[in-house]
């Protein structure tokens, strides 16, 4: 009977280890991106929250040919150097900072 009762703590012990583990890979998956020859690839999630935009918007800007994209498949993807490139280019200073500087 010992042994029954250590047997169903240990595999508690053994779920709550993977839900721990589950956590974490859910956790990388989010906020860590793979490099592959140094860039970093977002998805349209991720770069809607980056410029504060709808997924519909976003979608408006690649018909448009505003924001380069990759397609793999079914999955889209962006550089984000693209993204970084497309705000730079597009940068405007406010006239209140253009009369301080």
């Amino acid at each position: 009977m010992e042994q029954i009762e250590n047997s169903n703590e240990d595999m508690l012990a053994l779920l709550e280890a993977v839900v721990g583990i589950k956590k974490e890979l859910l956790y990388i998956r989010e906020y860590f991106h793979p490099l592959l020859k140094g860039e970093i690839y977002l998805s349209g999630e991720q770069v809607c929250k980056m410029l504060h935009i709808s997924k519909r918007t976003l979608q408006q800007y690649r018909d448009d040919g505003l924001i380069p994209f990759i397609k793999l498949e079914r999955k889209i993807l962006f550089r984000e150097s693209d993204i970084i490139r497309l705000l730079e280019n597009n940068y405007r200073r406010s006239l209140n900072n253009e009369k301080n500087i």
